[in-house]
């Protein structure tokens, strides 16, 4: 069974995120979106709220597994038994900074291989930072979420 791991914070999950899942859950068996804790980042949403909106997001995909984790992300591919990672690449300016994760992911674990995805193109300017700045500031974000996080959002800038 090939299993792979999307890291990330998903802060919140977006539907440019959920293309990804949904593309690389045609590849593989199993697709473990793997949600950092990432406390020096000051998420808005905590790690429990970042879980739950993500499985109500991916509800209908059936062999995906969403799960907090805190340590080393090489580490929790092989805790989990995937052989690799998908990161999503939105714009050439994302290649670098993943292409440098890639190689240092590499050299700390020569069996765990990267696997870069694109959304579609509709989806490609979207991203979580942006989605919190245009809900701060009580923008539409509905094209850009799922209803379930576009109502969190909506509750957390209230």
């Amino acid at each position: 069974m090939k299993i792979v791991v999307y890291p990330g914070t998903f802060d919140p999950i977006t539907n440019g995120h959920v293309d990804l899942v949904e593309r690389a859950c045609r590849l593989f068996d199993r697709v473990i979106l793997a949600i950092a804790s990432s406390d020096r980042k000051g998420p808005l949403f905590s790690l429990r709220e970042r879980i739950d909106l993500a499985q109500s997001a991916l509800a209908h995909v059936d062999n995906i597994e969403v799960r907090g984790f805190d340590y080393l992300l090489v580490n929790f591919v092989r805790d989990r038994g995937a052989c690799g990672v998908v990161r999503g690449l939105r714009a050439v300016s994302d290649f670098e900074y993943e292409f440098q994760l890639a190689n240092m992911n590499r050299a700390l674990a020569p069996d765990v291989e990267s696997v870069f995805l694109t959304p579609s193109e509709k989806l490609s300017y979207i991203s979580s930072s942006l989605v919190r700045e245009i809900a701060s500031l009580n923008g539409d974000i509905s094209p850009f979420v799922p209803g379930v996080v576009a109502t969190a959002l909506k509750s957390k800038f209230a």
